[in-house]
Order: C-alpha cells, then structure tokens, then sequence
C-alpha cells in the first residue's frame, strides 16, 4: 500500500510560480514512477509531467518550458516547479504512481490533490 500527500497548492497571480511536493510512504521509492496529473472543472482528468526511476521526465505540451518534475529519492518525494503560471493552469493536482499488482494488473495510486488557482 502506498500513500500519497500533496501540498503546495495555492492562489496565485498569472506569472506567478508554484512549487508542489508530493510525499510518498512506503519502500522503494526510487524504483517506481512518479508523476502529476491535474484535473479542471468539467474536464478529464490530465497527465502534466511524469518521471522516471532513472529521472528521465516527459511534459504535456502545455506545461513544457514552465513546469519541471524532480524527485528527491532520499526524502521519497517528488516536486514540481510551475513558473509562469497561467489562467489555464487552474486544477486540482494529483500526484500518481503505479505499481503491478496482481495477474500484471496496474495498481494507480493517487494522493488527495492540492489546489492550483491562477487568477488576479
């Protein structure tokens, strides 16, 4: 079982930056992917920007240039750095791992979401 907690969400001015954290429980942290999804009102739920064990990252077109995902193995927590934050970027963030569970099945884990308001 994994857990998953967020924090860093906030109100902020367009242009403005944000750093969130995602604390995870658990072994073996370093081994899995991470990665944050975002979810706006009446949309779907999306993939922002994922890393890997080996800290390869890959970035929704919307966020590239503005966003960075890093990990931090020794503290199991994984961040990211939102600059120059737009209107469009307002959602509820989520932190995401996976794990393969039984018969190959993948287990989503995901944490409660933190609060993203870009706004004047």
């Amino acid at each position: 079982q994994v857990q998953l907690v967020e924090s860093g969400g906030g109100l902020v001015q367009p242009g403005g930056s944000l750093r969130l954290s995602c604390a995870a429980s658990g072994n073996f942290f370093n081994i899995y992917p991470m990665a944050w999804y975002r979810q706006a009102p009446g949309k779907q739920r999306e993939l922002v920007a994922s890393i890997t064990s080996g800290s390869t990252t890959n970035y929704a077109d919307s966020v590239k240039g503005r966003f960075t995902i890093s990990r931090d193995n020794a503290k199991n927590t994984v961040y990211q750095q939102m600059n120059s934050l737009k209107p469009e970027d307002t959602a509820v963030y989520y932190c995401n791992t996976a794990r393969v569970g039984p018969f190959g099945t993948t287990l989503n884990y995901w944490g409660q979401g933190t609060q993203v308001t870009v706004s004047l």
